[in-house]
């Protein structure tokens, strides 16, 4: 039978009592031995693909691993052909996840999004202090015009995302030194910085209060979004379990 593969977890890690996996299904510990870390699995479903309830099983089983200790958490939808080939892989790979783990014990993932914001007070607020969009916009009233329009709103939008990707310089700039560790994530359409860090669960309030102090401050130049705490996705090994041929579900 396919196993569905949520993470990799240290020896010892409790798996969350009747927590469902993906499917609805059981979900168990896969290991080589009682000191060697172990993959948190499940049967895979037949005709596996994105579905809400199924996205949402596989996310809170791993914030629920999470909670018990590290995790090194996989991407919806990975799946192996049977047990030996994962078992092959714990083993060959053991000291890499071993790393792995302790690299993140005791740590969490945040991430940050800041696009350009919307809405009227945004624009008030950048006519007020954009006096060349300001003269554009006046023209525009005295000799109203489709064209005069079209020039007017692109400038609007190129001046709301240059303003939104210098806030976001100074949040990364901010943000960055309370983590033990960052990188930048995949282009996100409409956002000017995408970011993800690790640090202390003990330092996730601290990183809280300063995020919501630039999200206040930069009001009208961006708007942050912060995610998390979250499994360490963004810090997994390059030797996360995969097949030669890995099955990845339909999205």
């Amino acid at each position: 039978m396919s196993l569905y593969v949520y993470g990799v977890v240290a020896p010892g890690h409790p798996v969350p009592a009747g927590r469902a996996g993906v499917g609805a299904g059981p979900v168990r510990l896969l290991t080589t031995g009682p000191e060697a870390p172990a993959a948190v699995v499940g049967g895979a479903p037949a005709g596996l693909r994105a579905r809400r309830r199924d996205l949402t099983a596989h996310q809170e089983l791993l914030v629920a691993l999470a909670a018990d200790g590290p995790v090194l958490p996989m991407r919806f939808g990975v799946v192996l052909p049977d047990e030996a080939v994962l078992l092959d892989q714990l083993a060959t790979r053991r000291s890499a996840y071993e790393r792995a783990l302790e690299r993140v014990a005791g740590r969490v993932e945040m991430n940050v999004k800041a696009l350009p914001p919307q809405g009227e007070a945004a624009l008030a607020q950048l006519l007020a202090e954009e006096t060349g969009l300001r003269a554009m916009r006046d023209r525009g009233l005295r000799r109203p015009g489709y064209e005069a329009s079209v020039r007017l709103g692109q400038a609007v939008s190129d001046a709301l995302e240059r303003r939104a990707r210098f806030a976001a310089e100074r949040v990364r700039r901010s943000l960055v030194p309370l983590a033990d560790r960052w990188c930048d994530g995949p282009q996100v359409e409409g956002c000017v910085l995408n970011v993800s860090l690790l640090l202390d669960r003990e330092a996730e309030a601290a990183f809280r209060a300063e995020a919501d102090r630039l999200a206040a401050a930069l009001a009208g130049r961006a708007e942050l979004l912060l995610t998390g705490p979250l499994p360490c996705y963004s810090f997994v090994p390059a030797e996360a379990p995969t097949s030669p041929a890995p099955h990845r579900a339909a999205v």
